[in-house]
């Protein structure tokens, strides 16, 4: 404990504490608790917490069938061995281990109150009383209670209930022992965190109905081997994905490690892509491929000698003709990687220009690929509205003024109108970039963003050194 924050441990000692005082009523004497379901259940969790480490996902329904199988009090204990004997990746692990207990054991108190609250095991018995022929009626007991249906909306009720509160509870983790905002660690988790367990809802209730059939616990344990399944490709594609991101994540710190002048640029060009794409009706993967395409659009700049990205002075045209080779080098260095489909594209020919006079191959129109058109709009806005070390940043009316003069000739009238929409309706950030003092005085050499020369004339400092060389700026 003596890691975390005083905050975050006042926050896991009562969340341990009202866990115990939830769980309390279990073990009174005289309390009519069917302990051999507890066990049994509390043992399959706890096999498959110790299999997948945290939480497991597939493990999910047996926490729910003890939710609709037993007494709120009882069903807390469930989750208990297992938070205590999975895996702990950091430290305080002790502390990692009662939180997590207290924050399972509620979520499961929580899911079980729901469930009787709405006669879920009202519905169960008579279910299990259909099951056994003692009542007669297809769907509904004889005494009225609901059938199925009911049963089913019930389950998918409390397993959201108990998805709420545990992604409520962590969600005060997060910003009590991580320092997060309450809106990322709350509301940015909810939809993800929830959709789930509309899955987990009537697994648990199948595991439930079986577990009194006539073959018994047994028959109930099977609901979980699918669940295994869909739970292990989850967590490869988790992986994968990860994977994924960390290596944009590299290539992107490596190219602001070389080139200091636009640091965050990458960024930002992706955030301003996807706000594109979006206005055009992208949406799913294709979105995410040209958000990446914008972050990874200047990568090629690994493969151009840094003494020319940081040239003091103007540009000789050779010197300019080496770093136009940057959409090429990019492109080779992604080949390889297979995730980015057409984000590739978008690294090769973001500097073309409509009218067929851009590079590296002078395409026009059509010619260019949707998604380097949309990059292309999006790094000529950042470059204008962002401050470096020779111009301050351009307003960005100014700079939706210039794209929209040069919709047509240069970049494609489409994207820079889906731009204009988005701005209007969300507003536009540019974090100053090239920020470090000691360099304030140094001019960068990469050629000026075209925009930023076409207007020059009333630029506030004043036209880049680099002015008139053709293209954008790398």
């Amino acid at each position: 404990m003596r890691a975390l924050p005083h905050g975050a441990r006042a926050y896991v000692l009562c969340a341990v504490l009202a866990g115990a005082y939830c769980a309390a009523p279990a073990v009174r004497p005289g309390t009519a608790v069917p302990w051999a379901t507890t066990a049994l259940l509390a043992a399959v969790h706890a096999v498959g917490s110790r299999v997948r480490g945290r939480w497991p996902e597939w493990c999910s329904p047996v926490l729910l069938a003890g939710a609709f199988l037993l007494p709120p009090a009882a069903a807390a204990l469930v989750a208990v061995p297992g938070a205590l004997l999975a895996r702990v990746e950091r430290p305080p692990a002790g502390a990692r281990r009662a939180w997590r207990a207290a924050r399972l054991s509620l979520a499961v108190w929580a899911a079980s109150c729901a469930f009787a609250a709405l006669d879920g095991p009202g519905t169960l018995g008579a279910l299990w009383a259909l099951g056994d022929g003692a009542q007669a009626a297809a769907g509904q007991a004889s005494s009225g209670a609901p059938g199925f249906p009911y049963a089913l909306a019930a389950a998918v009720a409390a397993a959201l209930v108990l998805g709420l509160t545990a992604t409520a509870l962590e969600g005060g983790v997060l910003v009590t022992a991580e320092r997060q905002s309450p809106r990322a660690a709350w509301w940015g988790r909810l939809p993800g965190a929830l959709a789930p367990y509309l899955v987990h809802g009537p697994a648990g209730l199948a595991m439930a109905v079986l577990w009194r059939s006539p073959y018994g616990p047994a028959a109930a344990l099977l609901v979980l081997l699918p669940m295994y399944v869909c739970a292990c490709g989850f967590v490869l594609y988790r992986r994968e994905s990860a994977a994924h991101q960390a290596t944009i994540r590299a290539l992107v710190q490596a190219v602001d490690i070389k080139d200091r002048y636009t640091r965050g640029h990458s960024e930002r060009v992706g955030r301003a892509s996807a706000m594109i794409a979006r206005e055009l009706g992208m949406s799913g993967d294709r979105l995410e491929a040209v958000r990446i395409a914008g972050i990874l659009h200047d990568v090629g700049k690994l493969g151009v000698p840094t003494r020319l990205l940081r040239k003091n002075g103007p540009l000789t045209p050779e010197e300019r003709r080496v770093i136009e080779l940057h959409p090429e080098y990019g492109d080779e260095m992604v080949r390889g990687i297979g995730f980015l489909g057409e984000a590739r594209a978008a690294i090769l020919h973001h500097h073309e220009r409509l009218d067929g006079s851009g590079y590296p191959y002078g395409l026009a129109g059509a010619q260019i690929p949707e998604f380097a058109r949309v990059v292309a709009v999006a790094d000529a806005f950042d470059a204008m509205t962002s401050t470096r070390t020779y111009r301050r940043a351009r307003p960005v009316p100014t700079a939706v003024a210039e794209l929209q003069r040069c919709a047509g000739s240069q970049f494609d009238p489409r994207m820079v109108g889906a731009l204009t929409r988005a701005l209007d309706r969300h507003g536009w950030h540019a974090a100053v970039t090239a920020d470090a003092p000691e360099e304030r005085g140094n001019v960068p050499a990469e050629p000026a963003p075209p925009l930023v020369r076409a207007a020059a004339s009333d630029a506030p400092d004043g036209p880049h050194p680099t002015a008139g060389a053709p293209g954008g700026g790398p």
